[in-house]
């Protein structure tokens, strides 16, 4: 069977999608939840360099995307995906689509870029107040 003609692959691979762009919005929510808990807590997995330098990547892409007005490339993908499949596909961007549809709320776009910026400058405290550190190298034997 051609791809084209199955509307339930297209739906599948959309709802993978979904759940990717969803984990990446946890990651960059948690991650900060992360290191400020875990540096209360004094676990120091949260300040190694790769983890807070994938968290300070994965925001510094979210609020360099808002500020250029440029549509984030996987709910571009997966409304695309759901056009595909017959389905009606996201009107807005993926967090503003979800938001309002949890919380009924609606707002313009800057209020989202304002929200993003906001959060990116807490990351930005975040590492000035628990700078990441290099992993210690393990010794062979």
């Amino acid at each position: 069977m051609a791809l084209a003609e199955s509307p339930s692959l297209y739906r599948l691979l959309a709802d993978a999608v979904l759940v990717l762009h969803l984990g990446i919005v946890l990651f960059v929510v948690g991650g900060l939840v992360l290191v400020v808990a875990g540096n209360a807590r004094g676990w120091r997995w949260v300040n190694s360099l790769a983890f807070r330098l994938a968290h300070l990547a994965a925001i510094g892409y979210v609020v360099a995307q808002q500020w250029l007005g440029a549509a984030c490339p996987l709910t571009t993908l997966e409304s695309w995906l759901r056009l595909q499949a017959g389905d009606t596909a996201y009107d807005r961007g993926f967090v503003e689509h979800w938001v309002q549809w949890l919380l009924f709320y609606e707002a313009p776009a800057w209020v989202f870029a304002l929200v993003y910026t906001a959060f990116g400058l807490a990351v930005a405290a975040a590492w000035i107040a628990f700078p990441p550190h290099r992993s210690p190298r393990l010794r062979g034997g």
